[in-house]
C-alpha cells in the first residue's frame, strides 16, 4: 500500500480511532478512586522526590527556577512518552479479539493508546501551567518551538510504539523488556539534569536519543527562557520521522500474519 492510499484508509477510519482512543481513556481509569487525577499525579510524584532527592539532599543545581518546576518540566513530557510507549506495546494483543475478527488498520490500537497517553499530557500541561502562574515562571517568544517538539515527541512514541507492538505478537517478552528499559531510558534522558552537563566529548552520541534535545528543549522553552539548540533539535526531528516511517512500514509488513499469531 503506498502513502497515499494508507492516509486515504486511515482518514476513512478515522471515527474508529477516535472510539477506541476514548475507550482507552475509560478502560485505564475505570474503577480507580481518583480517575483521571493519576494523569497529574504520576509526574508530581516523581517531580517531588526528584526535588527531594536531587534538589535538597544532593544539592543538585536547579538553573533559574524551583526544584519542582525544573523537574515537572522535563517530566510531563516523559510521561507522555512512557506512557503512549507502555501501553502502545501492547495495544495489539490486548485486542486480539478485534484484530481476529474484523477488519481495520491495526496501526490504530497502538495510535489509540497514544491518543490517550496525549490526553493525559493535556491533563498534566495545565497542571505545568498552574505550577508556572504561581512561582512566576514568564515564558518568552520562544514557547512556540513547543510546535515542532510537541508533534516530533509524538511521532517518535507512535514510531517506538508501532515497532513494540509488532515484535510484541511474536515474541511476548516484549512486555517485561519494555519497563525495564524505560528505567534506563528514563535517567539517559535529561529529565534530573540539563543537556548542558553533559561532556562535548559524550554529547555529540548523546544527541542521537532524540528524547535528549526534545526533553531538554520542552524545558528550556518553556521555563528556562532559553533558545533550544536548532541543529540537535532538527537532528532529533529527523531521526523521529525515520523512526515513525521505519515504524509504521515494519508494522504493515507483519500485520498480515498478525491473526494468524495472535
Amino acid at each position: 500500500m503506498n502513502a497515499k492510499n494508507w492516509i486515504i484508509e486511515f482518514w476513512h477510519f478515522r471515527e474508529l480511532l477516535v472510539a477506541l482512543t476514548l475507550r482507552e481513556i475509560k478502560i485505564r481509569y475505570k474503577q480507580t478512586l481518583l480517575g483521571t487525577a493519576w494523569a497529574v499525579l504520576q509526574p508530581a510524584a516523581l517531580a517531588v522526590i526528584f526535588s527531594i532527592i536531587f534538589g535538597h539532599f544532593l544539592q543538585i543545581e536547579s538553573p533559574q527556577t524551583p526544584y519542582i518546576v525544573f523537574y515537572y518540566s522535563a517530566l510531563v513530557p516523559w510521561t507522555f512518552f512512557s506512557n503512549s510507549v507502555t501501553f502502545g506495546s501492547l495495544s495489539v494483543v490486548n485486542n486480539s479479539s478485534l484484530v481476529t475478527k474484523v477488519y481495520f488498520p491495526r496501526e490504530i490500537l497502538p495510535f489509540a493508546s497514544i491518543g490517550a497517553a496525549f490526553f493525559d499530557f493535556i491533563t498534566s500541561s495545565l497542571i505545568f501551567l498552574m505550577l508556572m502562574i504561581f512561582y512566576k515562571v514568564n515564558p518568552s517568544i520562544n514557547v512556540l518551538y513547543l510546535f515542532l517538539i510537541i508533534p516530533s515527541i509524538f511521532i517518535f512514541a507512535a514510531g517506538i510504539s508501532l515497532i513494540l507492538s509488532t515484535i510484541n505478537v511474536m515474541y511476548r517478552d516484549i512486555k517485561f523488556v519494555v519497563p525495564l528499559v524505560l528505567q534506563v531510558w528514563l535517567f539517559a534522558t535529561p529529565i534530573i539534569y540539563t543537556i548542558d552537563r553533559i561532556p562535548d566529548s559524550i554529547r555529540k552520541f548523546y544527541v542521537f536519543n532524540p528524547l535528549a534535545p526534545l526533553i531538554n528543549s520542552f524545558r528550556q522553552v518553556t521555563v528556562l527562557d532559553k533558545n533550544p539548540s536548532i541543529f540537535e533539535l532538527q537532528l532529533a526531528i529527523l531521526i523521529s520521522i525515520m523512526t515513525f516511517l521505519f515504524g509504521i512500514l515494519f508494522f504493515k509488513y507483519k500485520e498480515r500474519v498478525f491473526a494468524d499469531i495472535i
